[in-house]
């Protein structure tokens, strides 16, 4: 028997927990260990940011779900993970050992490393739904009072996605409100042009992305480097293709939600030969730590390098699908190496993203998540926003009950042709 712990219960924890329970023998148990009591669809962070959603309609509470799967539930956070020792300390004081470990704890999120930065200064943010939430309340004070907005992603930001979704959400909600002629908007980046998404764009994002921004009279800065985070202003260095200053901004704002860089959690930093210098683990193509290999790792907090380095500095997003892979493949692993065997399964690491925009919305599919590719599309379309609805159901509804929606399963793996992993 094998006990197998689950580090993190994100969209990627959780999803692991569910397939290794189908994947491990029955006599091997499964013990998931979460700072958080639920689960939360993060995707839907940027309607929370203005109102549209509530905490309560996308979280799960875990304890009652993961039992009746046959799995503990450990409510706490990791305060030092000591992989020599297969042990995890928590925050309570409480120690967990395991035999195998898989890490999906997401990301630590760097609002310190630039001044005034985040929900406890002068920004807003839609990375936790907690934060998401404080957004919407602040967001109908402004709309109260409204003026000028900032929205963008600062410098080593890699998930650009929801900048570009919470900006046109926010520029629906205006226009539904009938007051967007009194809110001047800028979209302030780190990627070196619209639509690059820290991928070097997908398909023509570019095009699309400029378009969609000209079409609702939202301005940009992109190879932007922010300095620093007023009350009331944002000031930006703005640098040209060869990483030379090319000019300082200083662009007012009444309201703000730039995305920060990530960084891995504390309990995992500076554990030589676990993570790079940014705390991300690193792991090799089956998802399997070099170094230690009884530790697996998916998800945000995995180490990605970037295809290309760009002026500014940009990070490698991790999207739904491409976690997914992760954990699919990680689930067809974990057996074969608790038996002796040599891994074998690797995920498609393929980047699906369904962008909405409160009314329509863009899609990009990459095939693989890195040039040169397979697949280069990109689309738009009022059936990306229902798409998105669906999308939110379907892993509601997956995290409830641990039940794939065939119609999801269908969409996905036939008429796009995608596999989780690799044959």
């Amino acid at each position: 028997m094998a006990h197998v712990v689950v580090l993190g219960a994100g969209l990627g924890g959780t999803l692991q927990a569910y397939e290794l329970r189908e994947t491990l023998a029955k006599g091997d148990t499964i013990t998931v260990i979460s700072n958080k009591p639920y689960f939360q669809f993060t995707p839907s962070n940027p309607w929370a940011g203005v109102g549209w959603r509530r905490k309560s309609e996308i979280i799960v509470e875990l304890a009652p779900v993961m039992k009746r799967r046959g799995i503990e539930f450990i409510c706490d956070g990791a305060k030092r993970l000591h992989p020599d020792q297969n042990k995890i300390e928590l925050a309570s004081g409480r120690e967990v050992t395991y035999d195998y470990l898989v890490i999906a704890t997401g990301p630590d999120l760097a609002f310190d490393e630039i001044e005034g930065f985040g929900p406890e200064r002068f920004t807003n943010s839609v990375c936790q739904i907690e934060h998401a939430e404080m957004s919407g309340d602040k967001w109908e004070e402004f709309c109260a009072n409204p003026g000028p907005i900032v929205i963008g992603a600062v410098q080593g930001a890699s998930c650009f996605g929801p900048a570009y979704e919470y900006a046109m959400v926010i520029d629906t909600d205006l226009r539904k409100r009938k007051i967007r002629d009194k809110v001047p908007m800028t979209f302030v980046t780190s990627e070196p042009y619209i639509g690059h998404l820290g991928l070097g764009g997908v398909g023509d994002t570019k095009g699309l992305l400029e378009s969609i921004l000209r079409d609702r009279d939202i301005n940009w800065v992109t190879n932007a480097k922010v300095d620093r985070f007023e009350q009331n202003a944002v000031h930006v260095s703005e640098f040209n293709e060869d990483g030379v200053e090319k000019k300082k901004h200083e662009i007012p704002f009444k309201y703000s939600m730039m995305l920060p860089a990530f960084r891995g959690i504390p309990a995992l930093m500076g554990i030589e030969g676990l993570v790079n210098p940014r705390g991300f683990v690193l792991t090799d193509e089956f998802q399997r730590n070099e170094k230690y290999p009884n530790i697996f790792a998916i998800g945000v907090c995995i180490a990605i390098a970037p295809p290309v380095a760009t002026p500014v500095p940009t990070g490698v997003p991790k999207t739904g699908f491409m976690i997914e892979s992760m954990v699919t493949a990680t689930a067809h692993n974990l057996p074969r190496v608790i038996a002796g065997q040599d891994p074998v399964e690797q995920p498609t690491w393929n980047a699906l993203c369904l962008a909405d925009f409160g009314d329509r919305g863009a899609a990009f599919l990459a095939m693989p998540q890195n040039p040169p590719r397979n697949v280069n599309w990109a689309s738009q379309g009022r059936w990306v926003h229902y798409a998105k609805l669906a999308f939110e159901w379907y892993f509601m509804r997956k995290v409830r009950t641990g039940v794939s929606e065939p119609f999801y399963e269908k969409f996905v793996m036939k008429t796009l042709k995608i596999t989780k992993i690799k044959s």
